[in-house]
């Protein structure tokens, strides 16, 4: 079902508030490189250096907010940044590690709906332990009380960091169990955007951590997830749309650079 109008519109205007306030606000740290500035000129590296900024809190200044706007008529409920729970069974802490072991050592293979049961089955036995666990980038709950937490990664995230992706993932079911063992709950990777193509996406690094068809959405599952289907697509358009809009104002910004001496 394609988006409405309503929806499109509250999406470009996200986009276009989020880029004026940073063009008002943005200051570029202060750094002599005569080299690349004879070379390249001020426009450039003041692009470089915005773009850079925009690149380290894209996810929490523009994916966030997009996500909870695309998800708002879709779901009971969607916010962002929020916490997990406060508290782990003293043996839920004991399953979540020797699930990560057996990972570790590919003794085990990952299996989200099984991993899940073995921490439901002693998400209140033991001593509860008070936890301060990552917080949820993106946390909804659809109109069945099934609740997805989502952990937002750049697009290329560091292989290394797998192993504390998934316990992350593993701490937040823990969690929402140790309040209430009932609930239904979901936790994921999410990676905006794809930058391999037309090529899939390159699983390989996560194969062996991650469940790859339960615990990761990338691209199109994830904001077509959020959505419906075609909503990548889109939401690609929206970002196009206001890119054009606003390329007189970029190109002002940046001219400014071309005049300074």
């Amino acid at each position: 079902m394609p988006l409405s109008v309503e929806k499109i519109n509250s999406i470009e205007n996200i986009l276009r508030n989020n880029l004026r306030h940073r063009f008002q606000n943005y200051n570029p740290e202060p750094a002599s490189m005569p080299f690349h500035t004879r070379l390249l000129g001020k426009d450039r590296l003041a692009l470089y250096s915005f773009i850079h900024s925009l690149n380290t809190n894209f996810g929490t200044s523009i994916f966030e907010p997009v996500a909870l706007a695309l998800a708002s008529t879709n779901f009971a409920s969607a916010s962002s940044q929020q916490t997990a729970g406060s508290q782990i069974s003293s043996e839920a802490q004991k399953v979540i590690q020797n699930i990560m072991d057996g990972l570790a050592t590919a003794t085990l293979s990952p299996n989200k709906p099984d991993e899940i049961k073995a921490i439901r089955a002693v998400c209140r036995q033991g001593e509860m332990k008070t936890v301060k666990p990552t917080k949820v980038d993106i946390k909804l709950v659809d109109h069945n009380g099934t609740i997805y937490f989502f952990d937002l990664k750049t697009a290329k995230p560091n292989a290394g960091g797998f192993k504390e992706f998934k316990r992350t993932l593993l701490e937040w079911i823990a969690a929402v169990l140790a309040s209430n063992p009932e609930a239904d709950v979901q936790s994921f990777i999410a990676i905006p955007y794809n930058p391999y193509e037309p090529k899939p996406y390159s699983r390989w690094t996560m194969r062996g951590m991650l469940d790859l068809q339960e615990e990761l959405k990338v691209a199109d599952e994830f904001w077509n997830f959020l959505g419906s289907d075609g909503s990548y697509e889109q939401l690609l358009d929206c970002f196009e749309r206001v890119g054009i809009e606003l390329r007189p104002e970029i190109d002002q910004y940046f001219n400014r650079y071309i005049q300074e001496k």
